[in-house]
């Protein structure tokens, strides 16, 4: 996995910690049994739980990795945000002007960015256009399927 440019609060950093010490203390040991476990089963050439076990075991390493190269690479930043800006952990409903449609997205860094449910990174096309602007400013926002407005109309903090 590539890590981009990631922008993190103190706050995402200890969270990425925290399951860096998860995977490595908890979940590590439980793989590990599970693949001597399986192992014990006899052959292992057709041994489908051990294949399982060390499936599972390459994927938390690969995730350990993955986040310790995020912390590594990380850019710390501190939202100095005014209460009229947008901001991380700020709820932003945006009005996309050519379709006259609203809709509601929370602003937040790359590690708590989950697109599905309305939560943008502050690195996303529209995070980027919106970051540190105010209710009633129209921004053209310029995503890789082209080019379109919005308007900010209401910011909320949660």
């Amino acid at each position: 996995m590539r890590v981009m440019n990631n922008y993190l609060t103190e706050e995402a950093i200890n969270k990425l910690k925290e399951e860096i010490e998860y995977r490595k203390l908890v979940l590590r040991y439980s793989i590990l049994e599970e693949v001597k476990e399986a192992r014990a089963h006899g052959d292992l050439s057709e041994n489908f739980e051990y294949k399982i076990a060390k499936r599972e075991r390459g994927k938390n390493e690969s995730r350990i990795r993955y986040l310790e190269k995020m912390i590594k690479t990380a850019h710390i930043i501190e939202d100095t945000t005014s209460l009229e800006e947008v901001g991380l952990g700020k709820k932003v409903s945006i009005r996309f002007l050519a379709e006259d449609e609203v809709e509601d997205f929370k602003v937040a860094t790359t590690v708590e960015a989950d697109p599905l449910n309305n939560v943008i990174s502050i690195e996303s096309p529209i995070g980027k256009a919106i970051y540190k602007r105010k209710v009633g400013e129209e921004v053209k926002i310029e995503s890789p399927n082209g080019e379109y407005m919005i308007r900010i109309e209401k910011i909320t903090i949660e």
